[in-house]
């Protein structure tokens, strides 16, 4: 909607930068954020209330593909059995920054609020298995 203000989460952010994003999340505020999956906003941020009262994550988070995660994912495979090393590597720690980042937005018994998991993977049965059973996927 483009009456909708819309703020982005910027590389290299520094702490009056998170400072003033984090601020324009008020109680009777509208408009969008848009952060980074497991960066800077996914922790140690409290936004009560009606500050913060959805979010949609994109993608399972899964770590970047690179040598030493593929080290990382044969000594899993060699520890836990083929096919159990993509999990401990991968599968395992992306979920983690969802439902981290899904925490951001109920923290409180009193609070309301909609998490948007925008990936069809979320709709495979390993992956559902692996969230907390009160979410509901759709």
């Amino acid at each position: 909607h483009p009456g909708v203000p819309i703020w982005q989460q910027t590389p290299g952010m520094d702490e009056p930068g998170r400072a003033a994003f984090l601020a324009r999340f008020t109680e009777s505020g509208q408009g969008v954020g848009f952060a980074v999956l497991g960066g800077a906003f996914s922790e140690g941020v409290d936004l009560p209330g009606k500050r913060l009262i959805g979010a949609f994550i994109a993608t399972l988070g899964l770590p970047q593909v690179n040598a030493v995660n593929e080290n990382i994912k044969r000594a899993m495979d060699r520890r836990y059995g083929v096919e159990n090393g993509y999990d401990y590597t991968y599968l395992y720690p992306g979920l983690q920054k969802v439902v981290q980042a899904a925490g951001r937005v109920i923290r409180t018994e009193q609070d309301v609020g909609t998490v948007h998991l925008i990936d069809d993977r979320y709709r495979r049965a390993k992956v559902r298995g692996l969230l907390p059973g009160w979410w509901r996927v759709e």
